[in-house]
């Protein structure tokens, strides 16, 4: 899982450097599956459930799954890319939001609060915590600065398989759910709207946006609980 989380975040620093203005989602999808070739590895997104693309590319207040294509990036949006492999039988899985060019102030508060709030919800995987710690701290960074936490959209256990138990909800009050234990691989991905959290999906089947047409953010590690601490296992 080491190695597939650090391809994965290769593949999104490579991603990161292509994003301007002028170029289409789909460019970067095809960059994504050519450092995969390189590297000999499958990308996990590509076929799952019969999602036809190796990227997700989300732009301005599509919040998840956006399906790259021609749509050419243009100078004030935000760029969520989500990125996973699979290598030896084990996955990896990150999201980053990027601005492209000058975005609002707004736009980068809403940046740095997901992120920040990501990372605070890191902090809380500790052996002995609950499960809910993590998505508590998520929400209380979220909500103190003026943002609303997705809710439709959760993190997740992941290792074997790019989806599996516990769900990581990014609200709800601490103390709850299982206990967190030594070996817990899980993928914490806050998914943040500028307004209302509430959603809905295009007809494409897919891509989520949000209901009132505000940006949203996306930042995803995949990490590890040992009794050492935590590994954030996605991080270059």
């Amino acid at each position: 899982m080491e190695v597939a989380n650090r391809i994965v975040a290769e593949v999104l620093a490579g991603v990161k450097e292509k994003i301007r203005p002028g170029i289409e989602t789909r460019e970067l999808d095809e960059l994504a599956e050519e450092m995969c070739r390189r590297r000999q590895v499958e990308p996990a997104f590509k076929g799952y459930r019969g999602y036809p693309r190796s990227l997700c590319v989300s732009v301005n207040e599509e919040v998840v799954h956006g399906i790259p294509g021609p749509r050419r990036l243009k100078a004030g949006d935000l760029v969520s890319v989500d990125f996973g492999v699979r290598y030896d039988g084990y996955h990896g899985d990150a999201a980053i939001t990027v601005p492209v060019g000058e975005v609002s102030p707004r736009a980068q508060a809403l940046l740095e609060a997901t992120e920040k709030s990501l990372y605070a919800g890191i902090a809380m995987l500790k052996v002995g915590n609950r499960l809910s710690d993590i998505s508590h701290a998520v929400q209380e960074v979220v909500e103190g600065a003026g943002f609303g936490v997705v809710r439709d959209f959760v993190g997740h256990g992941i290792g074997r398989s790019l989806h599996e138990d516990p769900q990581v909800p990014n609200f709800g009050p601490p103390g709850r759910g299982p206990k967190l234990q030594a070996g817990m691989t899980l993928a914490i991905e806050p998914m943040v709207s500028m307004g209302s959290w509430q959603v809905r999906i295009l007809e494409d089947g897919w891509t989520a946006v949000t209901m009132d047409g505000s940006y949203a953010a996306h930042f995803e590690h995949s990490v590890a609980l040992t009794e050492n601490g935590v590994l954030i296992l996605s991080r270059l």
